[in-house]
């Protein structure tokens, strides 16, 4: 077994993880063929694991088969709209009743993260630490809606809100211009202002879209 390879851990767990940060990474680019062959003799493993977590990530939405081929998600203007209408619905709503009824400590959690995402942009961490840090900001929010249904509803896009988050951090300053839209989110939650928090994260998203559109066009002009 390749030493890489951690045995207290399923296998098709770790090709899972491991194909899924390539692709958001960009080391496996848009409409790249995944070899599962060829990944099985890399890793001297048979294919079964591979085929395992080509199936999760196909499920996900991150692979795709075309041609009988198995490859790499290729996004389309329409894909970027539909999960963005179905992040506004769900997300807007979330942020909604986190205000209304979050615990003050859950509120300071949230806040802390915001602190963290700051700290971080300012000593230079790399993209991958601030897209997380980003990613907690709109999972606690979630979270604290104490709504399950909600959750599993937003849980089923996961994948794909997280690879467009990847290609949202494209462009000048786009750290600090997405930490500037979160703190106008909170800054309404923080004053229990559930209505206009809700307005905000609405609006966030929005500028999400246009500027998703823009890297989708800028992508599009280099090919």
């Amino acid at each position: 077994m390749n030493r890489f390879l951690a045995k207290q851990v399923p296998y098709y767990e770790q090709f899972y993880q491991m194909i899924k940060q390539m692709i958001f990474d960009g080391k496996y680019k848009p409409g790249e063929r995944i070899n599962e062959t060829q990944l099985a003799k890399e890793f001297n493993v048979s294919k079964s694991p591979i085929r395992e977590a080509v199936r999760i990530l196909e499920k996900e939405g991150l692979l795709e088969v075309v041609n009988s081929k198995v490859v790499v998600y290729n996004p389309t203007l329409k894909d970027i709209k539909d999960i963005y209408y179905c992040r506004k619905a769900l997300e807007s709503f979330a942020v909604s009743q986190t205000t209304r009824i979050a615990a003050d400590s859950e509120i300071e959690e949230i806040e802390n993260t915001l602190l963290e995402t700051e700290k971080a942009i300012k000593d230079g961490k790399e993209s991958k630490v601030i897209i997380e840090l980003n990613e907690k900001f709109h999972n606690l929010i979630l979270q604290f809606t104490n709504n399950n249904r909600l959750q599993k509803q937003v849980n089923e896009i996961r994948g794909l809100i997280r690879y467009y988050r990847v290609l949202n951090f494209k462009g000048i300053n786009r750290a600090e211009i997405i930490l500037k839209q979160h703190r106008q989110i909170f800054h309404y939650m923080k004053r229990r202002e559930d209505k206009l928090a809700s307005e905000e994260m609405v609006k966030h998203l929005d500028l999400d879209i246009q500027h998703l559109v823009e890297v989708l066009d800028s992508d599009l002009d280099k090919n």
